[in-house]
């Protein structure tokens, strides 16, 4: 997988046995939470992320990424303070790589340049 991964510290809340992983890769942010079986998975598109928050502790940072979509947000506890700062630096990057490639959501406003635009009207 293209991209990085950042583990959140096991001296944080809920990140002993089993830490926290988040990667962030150029199409998608996705958290993995593993457990004694299996794990837990959530995923969001880099173009539905909507905001990204940092709350920074004394030692930690907690991170929050909403979604555009209306899922639930994305919230990671415990990860260092730069780890934290990266994770915001690579969403923004990938965003703006993102739409430089395919345009702003819901796309340009007129017909796609030095195409003809064709009609669905019968002239009679």
């Amino acid at each position: 997988m293209a991209g990085e991964v950042f583990r959140a510290s096991r001296i944080s809340r809920g990140n002993r046995v089993f830490p926290t992983q988040v990667a962030i890769t150029p199409t998608s942010v996705v958290q993995f939470k593993p457990r004694w079986f299996g794990k837990q998975e959530q995923t969001i598109h880099i173009a539905h992320v909507a905001s990204v928050n940092i709350d920074t502790g004394l030692l930690l940072s907690n991170v929050l990424i909403e979604t555009s979509g209306g899922s639930d947000p994305i919230a990671c506890h415990g990860h260092r303070k730069a780890d934290a700062v990266r994770m915001k630096e690579l969403i923004e990057r990938y965003q703006t790589a993102h739409y430089r490639e395919f345009g702003p959501p819901g796309g340009p406003s007129g017909p796609p340049a030095g195409r003809p635009v064709v009609s669905d009207r019968i002239s009679r």
